[in-house]
């Protein structure tokens, strides 16, 4: 009992001399950018609105409601019954022609045809070819293709429709890669460039994040808001992004190394700013020393450290209400960003709980 009575007294002078426990984070250098913020409209990367160009009735279609199609593939046909008949008779006549051509050019070789004999020959072909091509061209008009790969939108046409010149048949998207465009105020200007990187995120898509950079800076600032027209490609291999939809955008300007704690590290007074530094004292303690610092930019939980700090370094996180400069710490936990913070006064509660000296009992 007398020993039991003597670790109980000494209990309270053994955690006195142990100091207060902290938990504390290392300076850590990672990257960094200053973000600013924007919204921005998402476009096709290539779009375009199929109509026809000439009036005919719908023969075929060749297309379902969002649809995927390749390069050259035929959407809408039209009925082209007398351009096919026309075009039969007009490779005739550039056959007949031919023939005509040859014969007397054959006779001009030997001297029995004249030399402008051959030169009316000459322009009849030619004359017969160039009204090939017309119908040809024509016959394409009644064929309606898709311009490049894409996916097209709602069917405007049914089979047998009468359609005119301007007539919305569908639309075609390039949706595999897709432009954002936003606007940035002008004092930016500076810090804007291609191959910049942006994040973005869609209210209609939670907060699933999508990367891209920008592709180009418009060469005109606008005399009313002060702002330039950006605009960023964003990969969209999920197919999820779509043309018109809102997004919010993130601009990382100035891209770096930077060296950051967790905010919870700093003291104020005024407008200065110092931290907890542990330095190792001669028994291997834990001293803390206040520490002024220069910060940079911030973002959630974490701040920009300038000046004042190396990294490696450790600083304390929670505890600092009770720590004071030159006097030791326990360390309790160190704060990774892998835990909660939760997690970690558990851990702290737990040690606690352990070095606490069992009640004694009466036999």
């Amino acid at each position: 009992m007398p020993v039991l009575l003597a670790l109980l007294l000494l209990a309270p002078a053994v955690a006195f001399a142990a100091g207060p426990d902290v938990i504390v984070a290392e300076a850590g250098s990672e990257p960094w950018a200053d973000r600013t913020e924007a919204l921005g409209t998402l476009r096709a990367d290539e779009s375009v609105v199929i109509t026809a160009t000439v009036t005919e009735t719908i023969s075929d279609v060749h297309f379902d409601d969002g649809q995927r199609v390749a390069a050259g593939d035929v959407l809408v046909e039209m009925t082209s019954a007398e351009e096919d008949a026309l075009l039969e008779e007009v490779r005739a006549r550039v056959a007949e022609a031919q023939r005509q051509y040859q014969r007397v050019q054959s006779l001009a070789e030997r001297g029995s045809a004249s030399a402008s004999l051959l030169d009316e020959r000459r322009r009849d072909l030619d004359t017969a070819r160039a009204s090939l091509v017309a119908v040809e061209s024509r016959l394409k008009d009644r064929v309606v293709k898709a311009p490049f790969a894409g996916v097209v939108g709602l069917r405007n046409i049914s089979l047998g429709a009468l359609v005119e010149p301007g007539d919305v048949i569908t639309t075609l998207d390039d949706d595999r890669i897709m432009k954002l465009d936003f606007t940035v105020p002008s004092v930016f200007l500076p810090s804007l460039r291609p191959g910049l990187a942006i994040e973005a995120r869609a209210p209609a898509l939670g907060e699933q994040a999508f990367v891209g950079e920008i592709s180009a800076v418009d060469t005109r600032v606008d005399p009313v808001t002060r702002s330039v027209q950006v605009r960023a490609l964003l990969p969209n291999p999920q197919r999820v992004l779509r043309p018109g939809l809102l997004m919010r955008v993130e601009l990382l300007r100035n891209p770096r190394q930077a060296l950051t704690i967790p905010e919870e590290a700093l003291l104020h007074r005024g407008d200065d700013h110092f931290v907890l530094a542990l330095a190792e004292g001669e028994d291997g303690a834990a001293i803390p020393e206040r520490r002024q610092v220069q910060i940079g930019a911030r973002r959630p939980g974490f701040v920009e450290v300038t000046d004042g700090l190396d990294a490696g370094e450790r600083v304390i996180t929670h505890g600092n209400d009770k720590a004071k400069p030159g006097e030791p710490v326990t360390v309790m936990a160190v704060d990774d960003g892998t835990r909660p913070l939760a997690e970690l006064l558990a851990q702290k509660t737990a040690a606690d709980a352990g070095d606490r000296p069992a009640a004694a009992t009466s036999e």
